[in-house]
This record gives C-alpha cells, structure tokens and sequence, in this order.
C-alpha cells in the first residue's frame, strides 16, 4: 500500500477514534500531501463534513486543482464526487467500494480516472462500523 492511501487509512482512524464514520482523504500535488482530512457529520453536528470535503477545506485555495489526485478510503459519494468534478480533479483513488458503491460512473462520466484498490482494511473499517452503527451510516448516506 503506498503512503498517500495509508494516509488516509490513518485519518480514517482518526474520525473513528473521535467517534465518527472512519472514512479519510488525503489530496496530493508533486507527491506531497497538500490537504487530509476525515468524515466530521458526527464530531461537527454538520451533514456536509464528509472526509473528501474536510479534505479539500483543509487544502485551502490553491489556485488549480487539475493536477491533484484524491485518495479515499471510500469510493466518493454523488457530494464528493460534485466536488471532485468541480474543482476539476482528473484522479480519484478509492480503497474500496464493497460497502459502498459510490459515484464511480459519475466521475468517470466527467473525465475523472477513478481507481478502486479494493482493500480489505478499508472494507473492515466501514464493514465493522455498518454493523455497529446501522443508523448512524444511513443517514450518512442519505437513506
């Protein structure tokens, strides 16, 4: 697993740790980390604070964003996905999309290159958090 996504594995951590949905994002630009962030619906009593949104707040104005890739642990959802379409990120890495499907076509659609790692630590992560939190996760969802 390369650093960018262990990153976002340790936000994710993060989010759970300060009793929230553990899903993390890192933003990166010439192999750095420019912005990370974590899901905060719970810590922030705010419904928009997913993880790739607390990300790219973190990252700040910085001009352009073509040239950027996200990395999630969770394949975005539509939110995220608009977000990604609109500041014009062209790279979405996902963990993995077994819990959730996401907005994968969506992204693709827009010219977004979307790669699913399919990791099992981020499968666990949200599959434990499902089963124990039903609730909590249906309404981040939206259902």
């Amino acid at each position: 697993m390369d650093e960018f996504m262990q990153a976002a594995i340790d936000e994710a951590k993060q989010g759970l740790a300060e009793g929230g949905i553990p899903i993390g994002s890192v933003l990166v630009n010439n192999g750095q980390i420019i912005g990370r962030g974590h899901n905060k619906r719970v810590q922030d009593n705010d419904p928009v604070t997913h993880a790739e949104i607390d990300c790219l707040r973190n990252a700040g104005r910085i001009g352009s964003f073509k040239d950027t890739t996200l990395y999630s642990t969770l394949m975005p959802c539509y939110l995220c996905a608009g977000a990604v379409v609109q500041f014009g990120i062209k790279k979405v890495i996902a963990g993995e999309s077994h819990t959730f499907s996401g907005a994968r076509a969506f992204m693709e659609s827009h010219g977004v290159e979307v790669i699913d790692l399919n990791l099992d630590e981020c499968k666990h992560l949200m599959s434990d958090f499902i089963h124990h939190h039903p609730l909590l996760w249906n309404e981040d969802i939206g259902t």
